[in-house]
């Protein structure tokens, strides 16, 4: 699994075996992987180093991407947000609330990622979109929470993006409005 531009030629990069464990440790405690990982701190990923080898990783877009999950951990470690609204009462019949959470899910803005690396807009859109369609009812395919809690979009590198952390936090909340559906 690539999930960083290798370097070109014969030059050497960071090895690719050991910046993806550090990435699936770094999903786990943000909740987006296999949750049996031993979690990682903020802390520890500054302090992470890799092996190079020829044909690795370019150490420039693992370094950006490493710095947006230090802001994720670290927003993560203060005070976690739940986004969910309360659940529906007598006032709000069922559909209007679930209609309202779809309103709300297509009002989403996000913040561009740091230093030219966040989520593909494009990837992000398109599963906003399936959730929309989830929460209205209107789709064959719907889509689960745990779906949206261990969803991966793919990163982009000099190019607009979606803050990782911003995108990560919206979805906890969407997971939640889910689960009553």
């Amino acid at each position: 699994m690539n999930r960083f531009p290798r370097v070109m030629g014969m030059r050497s990069g960071y090895d690719p075996a050991e910046v993806d464990a550090l990435i699936e440790r770094i999903e786990s405690t943000l909740g987006r992987g296999p949750r049996d990982l031993e979690p990682v701190t903020a802390d520890e990923v500054r302090r992470a180093t890799f092996s190079v080898r020829r044909g690795g990783y370019n150490e420039t877009a693992v370094d950006f991407a490493l710095e947006a999950f230090v802001v994720a951990l670290e927003t993560r470690q203060k005070a976690p947000v739940r986004l969910a609204m309360a659940e529906p009462t007598g006032e709000l019949l069922r559909e209007q609330w679930f209609e309202q959470q779809a309103a709300r899910v297509e009002r989403a803005a996000f913040r561009p990622g740091r230093m030219g690396s966040g989520y593909n807009e494009d990837a992000v859109d398109a599963f906003l979109d399936r959730i929309v369609a989830t929460l209205r009812g209107t789709t064959s395919d719907p889509v689960t929470a745990e779906e949206v809690r261990t969803v991966k979009f793919p990163t982009v590198l000099v190019r607009p993006g979606y803050l990782i952390q911003d995108v990560d936090t919206f979805l906890a909340g969407i997971a939640d409005v889910l689960e009553q559906r």
